[in-house]
Parts: structure tokens; C-alpha cells; sequence
């Protein structure tokens, strides 16, 4: 199984090369980013996400804005009030607790407002190239998929996957098969006849070429 599990990456990671969304610059742009992206599309937090650094360029003005300021620039993705609450609290907690910077450890992260453990670990490896394995509905809906795992709850294929996967691939695991999950391995009925990884595959019900 581990020898297919690191082909399987390694062959998505060559037809996969792009940069994962929330990958962004700074350690700050990715913590935001990825709380706004919580069920809402990666293109419509892409779109809002620089409006709001463009009212708020600095944490400092975020913790000072009134909560409905936020909540304009970010009008257009599901959630924008929660999330409003949450840039304000985030950027108030990084001020007070961390001067300013964002921490770099899960336990840290994950005490931040609106921040879970999917979202730490997105931050520990597209900011600091920490390995960890962050698994949202892609990864969850590819890993059962593929047999590696058979589990109802995200957290239980988090820990699955951690302790099948090697410690050297997790940083490649959100990206590639997120990209993977969004462009082939969908939801409903994936497009098995162009899957680059079907050899390794258990889905029984792999589907033909239309």
C-alpha cells in the first residue's frame, strides 16, 4: 500500500504542478484567506480577498474597523458575517498575543477566532512549509475513494492519512488532490476514463468515457 500511496502522489503531483489557491505571499494572507474560503469557492475568496486587504491593508486597521465594514467588502461569499467577526478577532489576537506575527505552531492556530485544525494545517505548510495534512471535502471525497481510507468524519481521515501517508509527502497532499478533486475525481461521477492515478484506484464504479 505505501508504495502505491507514493506513486499515486508523485503522479499527481507531475500532472498537478500549480500552486495551491490560498497559497499565497504571506503567512497573514494565508490565515485569512483560508478562513474566508469555509464553504465558499476558492475563485470568490480570490476576488474579495484583495478588496478587503485593499480597505484593511494592515492587521492594525482590521482590529479597528467596525465589524459591518468588514462585513462590505466581503458581501459576496457565504458566511460573510461570521467571517467579518473573525478577520476582526483574528487580527485583534495576532496584535495582542503574537506581535502582530502569525504563529507558527497548530496549538497556536487553532486558539485563534474561526480557526480549525484544516485551516492550521493549510497555514503550517503553504506558510512555513511545516509538514501536515489539511482535509477539506476534496481530500476527504479522493483519500475514501481511492481505498486508503473508510471514514464519515474529516478529523478521522486526517488522522488515517497521517498515518499511512510518509511524513515527506504531506506537504503535496492538499494541493494535488484538491486540484485533482476539483478537475477529475468529482463529486457524484468522476471522470475515471482520463484519471491519471486509476491503477491505483479502489473506486468500484469507476466510470467510462462518455
Amino acid at each position: 500500500m505505501t508504495k502505491n500511496v507514493r506513486k499515486t502522489i508523485e503522479t499527481l503531483k507531475r500532472e498537478f504542478p500549480g500552486k495551491g489557491a490560498v497559497e499565497l505571499d504571506r503567512p497573514e494572507d494565508v490565515l485569512l484567506a483560508t478562513v474566508l474560503s469555509a464553504r465558499t469557492r476558492d475563485e470568490q475568496v480570490l476576488k474579495v480577498y484583495p478588496k478587503l486587504r485593499a480597505k484593511f491593508p494592515k492587521l492594525a486597521d482590521l482590529a479597528a474597523a467596525k465589524t459591518y465594514d468588514i462585513e462590505k467588502p466581503l458581501s459576496e461569499i457565504g458566511l460573510f458575517r461570521a467571517k467579518a467577526r473573525a478577520m476582526k478577532g483574528i487580527a485583534r489576537a495576532l496584535i495582542a498575543e503574537h506581535g502582530g506575527k502569525v504563529p507558527d505552531t497548530r496549538d497556536a492556530l487553532v486558539a485563534l477566532p474561526g480557526v480549525g485544525r484544516k485551516t492550521a494545517n493549510c497555514v503550517l505548510c503553504y506558510a512555513f512549509r511545516k509538514p501536515a495534512i489539511a482535509v477539506d471535502t476534496h481530500v476527504h471525497r479522493v483519500a475514501n475513494r481511492l481505498g486508503w481510507v473508510r471514514a464519515k468524519r474529516v478529523e478521522d481521515t486526517e488522522q488515517a492519512l497521517m498515518r499511512l501517508i510518509p511524513r515527506d509527502l504531506w506537504l503535496h497532499v492538499n494541493r494535488v488532490f484538491v486540484q485533482f478533486g476539483r478537475n477529475i475525481c468529482l463529486p457524484g461521477r468522476p471522470r475515471c476514463w482520463k484519471c491519471p492515478v486509476a491503477r491505483f484506484c479502489a473506486f468500484p464504479n469507476k466510470t467510462p468515457k462518455p
